[in-house]
């Protein structure tokens, strides 16, 4: 589905392609799916021989073309894994990147919880003295002196000791804890006897570690097989997908998802299933609520999918439905206030503004010191939300105090780009300043014959967002300071702001001292070596009384100095 512009908003798959769209037209609908339809403007579809097909390319297309209607699971990073390497003498850490370990032998996990997985392998490490460097030192290193390694690179140790070592921590990773808590009663009970209290309370928060957070719920099946379990939720457009990541007949993690949805629950459903082990390391089985095509999934992941109707199984997947139910209602006045804050408040600004459609908005903001040090900020908000990977800095090539030459030359860098390289074109342009500013962006917009709407943010005395300035001619718009469009235009100008003076600070830490001085009017090349030679740091400088700049420097001249090192760091 394409908007307007052309671009993908949706990708979706069905069997019978009349009914679907239909689906879209047909009754009253709400939130993002009424969005969606407002938006449509063109379909585009393609036939192809088997349901397997449809899915592997509607996930390709959505991985292409990132449609914004479509599940995103961009914070759905890949999970610490823990490895116990495959070498004469192991060692043992936290690993992303399973792509690259796929022959691992020891490979344990996923840990949704990175802190847990660094915390297992940081307790297990300090009972099992194993190699703790990545290549051999020469000498002993300090692990070998407080007892944490053997002091393999310069010790002849028995490989029976560290076999039991190796297998002993394989024990614990599956499940087993009891070697692990045995020893550490041992150690602790020794420490004790040696009136070593410190020493023995170390030992004591490592089996409260143990018992409070790695002896997790234990279930039923004792065939010891690493499966994952998918439960799900759907109330109020939105679904919930809890999944239990099982290993060694217990449960040992959980991930939770709440989205809104615009397709079948079944189909987003689905679909989130197959894109989630794209990170991840696939289990030997998956359990899946009834309504999931077990088929499809099994054939296009390659592995056990089913969907239990009895038994202890069923027991675990509906268990992963009422934790999905359970994870929704809890979260869902908070969905529902953040929302509020974005979406709607997005809303309300198309309308206010009179566009028919607001997704994509570009910020820019200016900053220099005294006219140096030029540089300007650009921020994206998309349906109300930063857009973090599409915020862009930009180098002014002239420094002069002059913002509207400022303006005048990034808004052209910017939208010349956006042209030349075919780059989405935002839906509305926001200025840091009055009509000024407005007028030059837009003679610029027009120049390159685009069609983008620009606005600005008037600032108070205070310096905080106090009004919006828009149409043609411009209109002051007041905006009720209590409502949450206030508050997105307010994070929008703080956002900028912040990004911009960032960017500034980085620009000006590159100069030297003697680069900064020449930013003084009075200050020529015998009075700057005559300072760098006195106070030769800008901290020594700032803190210098203007008596002392004076044994150097005109008063006039020294006063200049003192404001512009006054101003520096700001």
């Amino acid at each position: 589905m394409k908007n307007k512009d052309g671009v993908i908003i949706y990708v979706g798959k069905a069997k019978k392609l009349k009914n679907r769209v239909n689906s879209y037209f047909r009754g009253t609908h709400y939130g993002k799916t009424a969005k969606l339809v407002s938006e449509i403007d063109d379909f585009e579809y393609i036939v192809v021989n088997s349901e397997v097909e449809s899915l592997i390319l509607e996930i390709n297309l959505i991985k292409k073309y990132d449609p914004k209607y479509n599940i995103l699971l961009r914070d759905d990073k890949s999970y610490p894994y823990i490895e116990l390497t495959d070498e004469k003498v192991p060692t043992l850490k936290v690993i992303r990147n399973i792509n690259r370990k796929k022959k691992a032998k020891h490979l344990y996990g996923p840990y949704p919880n990175v802190t847990a997985a660094r915390s297992t392998v940081n307790l297990l490490n300090r009972i099992y003295p194993l190699r703790k460097c990545n290549t051999y030192e020469k000498r002993p290193c300090l692990y070998f002196h407080i007892g944490e390694c053997l002091g393999y690179c310069a010790h002849n140790v028995g490989q029976n000791k560290i076999d039991n070592m190796k297998n002993e921590i394989i024990k614990f990773l599956n499940g087993d804890h009891s070697i692990v808590t045995k020893k550490i009663n041992e150690k602790m009970n020794y420490e004790s006897n040696l009136l070593h209290f410190e020493k023995a309370k170390e030992y004591k928060k490592l089996l409260d570690y143990i018992n409070i957070t790695l002896t997790n719920q234990e279930v039923e099946l004792k065939d010891s097989v690493d499966r994952d379990i998918f439960g799900y939720y759907f109330n109020k457009g939105y679904l919930s997908v809890q999944v239990f990541f099982i290993r060694g007949s217990k449960i040992v993690e959980r991930k939770s998802k709440i989205f809104d949805i615009v397709d079948s629950v079944e189909e987003e459903l689905t679909r989130y299933i197959a894109r989630f082990y794209t990170n991840l390391n696939k289990p030997k089985e998956i359990l899946v609520p009834n309504m999931v095509d077990d088929k499809l999934l099994s054939e296009y992941l390659n592995l056990n999918v089913k969907k239990p109707i009895k038994g202890e199984k069923l027991k675990l997947v509906n268990n992963a439905c009422e934790n999905a139910k359970i994870s929704l209602n809890e979260k869902f006045e908070l969905i529902k206030k953040d929302e509020e804050k974005t979406v709607i408040a997005n809303e309300e600004l198309k309308n206010i503004l009179k566009l028919s459609k607001l997704s994509r908005i570009e910020i820019f903001d200016n900053a220099h010191l005294f006219g140096t040090y030029n540089v300007s900020g650009m921020v994206v908000f998309i349906d109300g939300r930063p857009s973090k990977n599409n915020y862009r800095k930009f180098k002014i090539s002239i420094d002069t105090n002059d913002d509207y030459g400022t303006m005048r030359e990034v808004i052209y860098r910017r939208y010349f780009r956006v042209l030349k390289d075919n780059l989405e074109k935002p839906d509305l342009i926001i200025v840091d300043g009055g009509i000024g500013q407005i007028n030059v962006a837009r003679d610029v917009i027009n120049s390159l014959c685009l069609d983008i709407p620009v606005v600005g943010l008037k600032k108070d005395d205070k310096h905080t967002t106090s009004a919006l300035l828009a149409f043609d001619p411009v209109e002051e718009l007041e905006i009720d300071k209590k409502s949450n469009l206030f508050y997105m235009l307010e994070r929008m100008q703080d956002e900028v702001h912040e990004f911009t003076i960032n960017y500034h600070k980085q620009i000006r830490s590159k100069g030297s001292l003697s680069s900064i001085l020449d930013n003084v009017q009075g200050i020529g090349e015998k009075r700057k070596k005559e300072l760098l030679k006195k106070f030769k740091t800008i901290n020594k400088m700032k803190e210098a009384t203007r008596e002392e700049l004076e044994t150097i420097l005109p008063i006039d001249v020294a006063i200049n100095l003192q404001e512009f090192l006054k101003n520096y760091n700001k």
